[in-house]
């Protein structure tokens, strides 16, 4: 019975979690409206910035709890899943091709360099997490990493067609009251769903880190899913894969560094290297699948897939 108990509480904390940041992501838009920006750029910081807010609420909520496994797990597994599973059912669940603009266009080059500094990121986690501890001057170089990232993709970005976010929304007043609200939420059920791995983790006698990188990415990736879906029946196809490869860049960086900065921990060093190594060869992998330019179709889907299926053994 404890075990159900348990098991129910870290599928309700996800639930509430990713519901609350759907709604914190819609509201987010509508304070952002009248802005003007490339498309891609858009969904690699605004949007994937909301959809990754599960993943921050559970950085904080495991760091302040010293369960820095649970924290590590989650971000570098949701940087796996998001690039791999995420990434390589687009195709198969909608239109069967995304355009992924001109070889070497603006379009191109953002994405490709966003999926690169993703696995230079990945690679810097594991060289910064090899003494079984993640602190405030690790945090600190993770967050400026992201920074200084999204200059980069900024600039070969710049001069693809601008998106209109439309009139600025009324009522700003109640759209931040609603994002205050369902930040909270998200902060709540972050903190049930860790609690649930933990007592699962020790129930079952199995990692932390483990539960994390395989079942609560999943649960944490799901707001990029919907919004990914979402963006591609609209027709805003680099909306959808900035958010995807963006909320990877924000999971390898500011998700996994956020709780350590306010909360240093301890962690496992040893499955944090070797999470952090596959979710890089990931990343690269799919820098040069980007980097052909064209489409991305049920092929180079089912490519990402097969890399999603091998983490598991590895």
């Amino acid at each position: 019975m404890t075990t159900a108990l348990w098991i129910a509480a870290t599928v309700i904390g996800f639930a509430v979690t990713v519901k609350a940041s759907s709604e914190a992501v819609d509201d987010a838009t509508e304070l952002a409206r009248g802005s003007r920006l490339p498309p891609f750029f858009i969904g690699m910081t605004l949007l994937a910035l909301g959809t990754d807010l599960p993943e921050m609420a559970n950085s904080v909520a495991a760091s302040f709890t010293d369960n820095g496994d649970v924290n590590v797990g989650d971000s570098i597994g949701s940087t796996t899943t998001q690039l791999t599973l995420v990434f390589g059912l687009l195709p198969f669940i909608v239109a069967g091709t995304i355009s992924l603009g001109e070889r070497r266009s603006p379009q191109s080059r953002g994405q490709q360099t966003t999926a690169w500094i993703t696995a230079l990121a990945l690679l810097a986690v594991a060289l910064l997490l090899a003494d079984d501890h993640i602190g405030r001057l690790d945090a600190s170089l993770l967050i400026l990493s992201w920074f200084d990232g999204s200059r980069l993709v900024y600039r070969d970005n710049r001069t693809d067609p601008q998106l209109a976010l439309g009139e600025k929304a009324s009522g700003r007043l109640r759209f931040a009251g609603r994002l205050l609200v369902a930040l909270v939420l998200i902060g709540a059920g972050a903190t049930l769903a860790v609690r649930g791995m933990t007592e699962l983790a020790e129930l079952w006698g199995v990692p932390e880190f483990i539960i994390a990188f395989f079942g609560a990415s999943v649960g944490t990736s799901l707001p990029e899913l919907v919004v990914a879906i979402t963006a591609l029946r609209r027709g805003e196809a680099s909306l959808a894969i900035g958010d995807v490869l963006g909320s990877s860049f924000a999971d390898a960086t500011l998700s996994i560094s956020i709780g350590p900065l306010l909360f240093p921990t301890a962690i496992d060093g040893g499955l944090a290297i070797k999470g952090a190594l596959v979710a890089a060869g990931a990343a690269i992998v799919v820098a040069l699948l980007l980097g052909r330019g064209g489409e991305h179709d049920r092929r180079s889907g089912a490519i990402l897939l097969v890399i999603y299926a091998a983490a598991w053994p590895i």
